[in-house]
């Protein structure tokens, strides 16, 4: 039988089932995309409270649509599961779960292979399978190909596998799921072409790359270029900062170049699940082959440092009104590590709330995606958001814009701020009581 062939059919007359695994922040927007395209989708997630409100229509991620999670069910274009068996209703397998470093900086494969291995059990022939995870070159093939192949099934004849990393920008109004191309790369060129019939249905431009190591590179380099451009511009913050010059003015100017130069902008540190972490799989991996990546390694260690940098600002700036921070009171605006998100994953924000509490200061945060400080793996307060009013701000001894939310009066907070710290350069006109950090 030809597999390869029945599964791109399947693809083409809208018969095929697809089925993710990992119901979050990637895998939702891309089942929304696949029932938009007419497909059914079965979803996995291990969380099962998680699944019982995303089969009553509920999603707790709010730039992702409850409306149109309640549509595709009532469609009965969508269902979740918590129950891996349900993997054998599929066509198609797409794994969408996090890839964290653990605490020595290093690769944290845990929920990949732990999804695989509860996967391959419920795989046949006739099935392809893709992993969107970032991980490091090589994954696809050294750890996922002989989880399949134990199973009796061969790749490339009866299933396929593909890597194709996912390419999410919340929030981003410019680009969707649908319009952002993705790069595809399959184990063999049997797998490519089944692979490209997956994604085509769904997304406008597939980009085939050779092989799954270079679709793996592929998503790392776009995050370390970011990594390593976002490092140099905080370095040179700091180093205008210590000169008197506003290095958001000097951005500003140089972005009239129409050649050769891209406008980074520094804040307060890195966030997200990706170019906090990505390259350090990069930098894992090139050990094995005895080389050490200092230039992507050092603008971690830059970026790193940020919100230091602003914890030194504020202290500084208290010092000059008399203030110690252990006595003083601040608020945060924005813990979501971007504004307009509600996404709280590697936020500096954190960072500088968790630094801020160890020197003494008593902690209050501002934000309007998050509610209630949520449940996180390293980083605790049982602190809700405050509504900002300038009754409110002026409480506080001093107030730090970690993220520029749109919500924001930015107006009327630094009107009513008594030291306002500025990490985002959005206030341009000098003022007493703000400091930019």
């Amino acid at each position: 039988m030809n597999f390869k062939q029945q599964l791109i059919d399947r693809f083409d007359d809208k018969t095929a089932v697809i089925g993710i695994i990992g119901l979050g922040y990637v895998g939702l927007p891309l089942m929304l995309r696949y029932v938009e395209a007419g497909y059914k989708v079965i979803g996995v997630d291990t969380d099962k409270d998680k699944v019982k409100k995303l089969n009553h229509g509920i999603c707790e991620i709010k730039h992702i649509s409850s409306e149109k999670i309640a549509s595709a069910i009532e469609q009965k274009l969508f269902e979740a599961s918590s129950d891996y068996a349900d993997c054998t209703k599929a066509d198609a397998l797409i794994i969408c779960v996090p890839t964290p470093l653990n605490k020595y900086r290093e690769p944290d494969l845990s929920f990949v292979l732990d999804t695989m291995d509860n996967i391959a059990p419920h795989m046949k022939q006739g099935q392809i399978l893709a992993l969107e995870s970032t991980t490091y070159p090589g994954t696809t093939e050294e750890e996922l190909l002989p989880r399949i192949e134990k199973t009796g099934l061969k790749v490339g004849v009866d299933t396929f596998l593909v890597y194709s990393p996912e390419r999410e920008d919340p929030a981003n109004p410019k680009y969707d799921t649908r319009t952002i191309p993705k790069v595809c790369g399959g184990d063999t060129e049997s797998c490519q072409q089944v692979g490209k019939a997956l994604y085509s249905v769904a997304i406008d431009n597939i980009v085939a790359v050779s092989s799954t190591k270079t679709a793996e590179m592929t998503k790392l380099l776009e995050n370390i270029h970011r990594a390593v451009n976002i490092g140099l511009v905080n370095e040179m913050k700091v180093v205008a900062d210590r000169m008197g010059i506003d290095i958001h003015e000097v951005i500003s100017a140089a972005s009239t170049k129409p050649f050769g130069f891209t406008p980074y902008y520094p804040g307060p540190g890195l966030g997200g699940h990706c170019i906090p972490i990505d390259p350090f799989y990069l930098t894992w991996k090139a050990r094995e082959y005895g080389l050490h990546t200092r230039f992507i390694e050092l603008a971690g260690e830059i970026n790193a440092y940020m919100p230091c940098f602003v914890i030194e600002k504020i202290t500084d700036a208290l010092n000059v009104r008399g203030k110690a921070l252990s006595e003083c009171t601040v608020l945060v605006l924005g813990i979501a590590y971007k504004k307009n998100v509600d996404d709280m994953r590697e936020s500096p924000s954190v960072i500088m709330m968790e630094k801020l509490e160890e020197k003494g200061a008593v902690i209050a945060y501002s934000d309007p995606h998050v509610p209630v400080f949520p449940k996180m793996r390293e980083h605790h307060f049982e602190l809700s958001s405050i509504p900002i009013t300038p009754e409110t701000l002026k409480e506080y001894d001093c107030v730090i814009l970690a993220t520029d939310h749109d919500a924001f009066d930015f107006e009327m907070i630094s009107q009513h701020s008594k030291l306002l710290i500025d990490t985002r350069g959005k206030y341009h006109r000098p003022a007493l009581n703000i400091v930019k950090a």
